[in-house]
């Protein structure tokens, strides 16, 4: 599995499990620790577990262990750690404050290919 593919498949899991305001940021391009940002919504505490699971258990699927899971006992923020992936599923408001689509302006969003195209669209809060 490629690195993009492992970023597909993540986005595929997480708008399984109704994300909202998925993004998936390319940024290998600055040296940061990955190459990919999957940037994704929860409205609860509950939702946002329920995506990070989600996400676990396709990886899982795909032979694919997290280096690390952190934020799933009080869910306002999980980051999941894939290495070459990582993810941030936020509640509203903590996605509201922290902004990292902002945080990394210099990152290229990646297009999903189609249906994750359109879920992705349909599935945007109304404020943003």
């Amino acid at each position: 599995m490629t690195t993009r593919e492992k970023a597909i498949a993540i986005a595929e899991a997480a708008l399984e499990k109704k994300a909202y305001d998925l993004m998936v940021l390319e940024v290998e391009h600055l040296k940061s620790v990955a190459d990919y940002f999957v940037v994704a919504t929860g409205r609860s505490d509950v939702q946002v577990q329920s995506i990070a699971r989600g996400i676990e258990e396709r990886m899982l699927r795909d032979g694919v262990r997290p280096l690390s899971i952190e934020g799933v006992t009080h869910a306002h923020w999980i980051v999941l750690d894939y290495d070459d992936v990582v993810i941030h599923v936020f509640q509203e408001p903590a996605r509201d404050f922290y902004r990292l689509e902002r945080t990394w302006s210099d990152a290229h969003e990646m297009a999903l290919p189609e249906p994750y195209r359109t879920q992705a669209r349909d599935l945007r809060l109304a404020h943003a």
